[in-house]
């Protein structure tokens, strides 16, 4: 474990997982599930992995008000007031906001981690290597470190980002662009070009320059709570206004904020492997094959004749499949969605969004 005290992370616990409905569901998203059979939420598993480096009194976690109650319930080991939660919902920049706010009134001069709830990583001893590299090199400048891996494949759902001028040690590099989700045809030419590493979502920096960098990417409700507040004379002060002015804040995502922003972000050429598990298809991508390349998450089935699907029933149910070919099934509670697998997550998201407006919130 890191000896530094004033190492801190915040585990990013907010979303609401439209893409992977129906198995998650707005009152009860992804990062809350156990969705391989694990034994441990995404949650908890994000927490176990950083926990290793990172003191657990200095891991904090923001959600939305209404998750609070069940991210305490799952990780009962950390103090209450280390849960922040958002009075609505936004995306990440607004989030490492509150975050950046609540750690500095701690420690002034804190370290921090981003860490989103909803990955894989594989190679907890690099993982751990590389996030202290990180932590050493962000106490001593000013700068935001973005985690990078070499793409495996040309997903297109995934953030690219090129590698600029570099360290003497090949690990370190300026970001010379960030192209977030691209086609599949200039994903493959990120891929050949061997300049692109996939963004991981997970960033290191000092917390008070990352909070400078918050400011300059979302001016606005800045702005506006200097021009309404009487004073703001502490960080204790900028805070509680914060909170106050939450709604004013754009739904902006730290990835986009930081990366196509800033003039001092690098990335680090990291050596674990990663996939983030947002979609059907970037779990299929990710998860071990059966044979026939099939998918089979946490569940009991019967394949005969089949290829290339993601399965995901509940538990007591069967499955048996014949000539099935490319098709994601899900069943969670009152809901069956079987669609092909090229079905992009916006077309998840429409089928979400029809469902709502047509039967109302029971189904989703």
């Amino acid at each position: 474990m890191s000896t530094n005290s004033k190492d801190f992370c915040v585990i990013l616990a907010g979303g609401r997982g439209r893409r992977l409905w129906p198995c998650s569901r707005v009152n009860y998203p992804k990062q809350f599930i156990d969705l391989f059979g694990a034994g441990r939420t995404l949650l908890q598993q994000t927490y176990d992995r950083i926990a290793t480096i990172i003191p657990t009194e200095n891991i904090y976690v923001t959600t939305n008000d209404d998750f609070a109650p069940i991210a305490m319930e799952q990780l009962p080991m950390l103090p209450k007031e280390n849960f922040i939660g958002e009075p609505i919902n936004r995306n990440t920049a607004p989030s490492v906001t509150w975050g950046c706010y609540n750690i500095l009134k701690v420690c002034p001069d804190a370290n921090i981690i981003i860490m989103p709830s909803d990955q894989a990583i594989i190679g907890q001893e690099e993982f751990e290597e590389n996030l202290k590299s990180g932590l050493e090199f962000v106490a001593h400048h000013d700068g935001i470190i973005a985690m990078g891996v070499r793409p495996s494949r040309p997903e297109p759902g995934y953030g690219y980002i090129q590698m600029g001028d570099g360290d003497e040690n090949g690990k370190m590099f300026s970001v010379q662009s960030f192209t977030e989700k691209p086609e599949r045809n200039f994903a493959q030419v990120f891929v050949d070009s061997g300049e692109f590493l996939w963004n991981t979502g997970i960033f290191v920096s000092n917390a008070r320059h990352l909070l400078k960098h918050c400011k300059e990417i979302m001016p606005a409700p800045f702005r506006q709570m200097e021009t309404d507040a009487c004073s703001i004379s502490s960080i204790d002060d900028e805070a509680h206004y914060v909170w106050e002015y939450f709604t004013l804040f754009p739904n902006l995502s730290i990835d986009y904020g930081v990366l196509e922003n800033a003039d001092d972000a690098f990335v680090m050429l990291c050596d674990f492997g990663w996939a983030d598990l947002g979609t059907w298809h970037s779990i299929y991508e990710a998860e071990r094959k059966w044979e026939g390349d099939n998918v089979v998450l946490d569940s009991d089935v019967m394949l005969e004749a089949c290829n290339d699907n993601i399965i995901k029933l509940p538990k007591g149910r069967l499955g048996v499949f014949n000539g099935l070919n490319g098709y994601i099934v899900v069943e969670n509670e009152n809901v069956l969605m079987i669609c092909k697998k090229g079905e992009t997550s916006a077309q998840i998201r429409k089928f979400f969004n029809e469902v709502q407006m047509k039967l109302g919130e029971d189904f989703i």
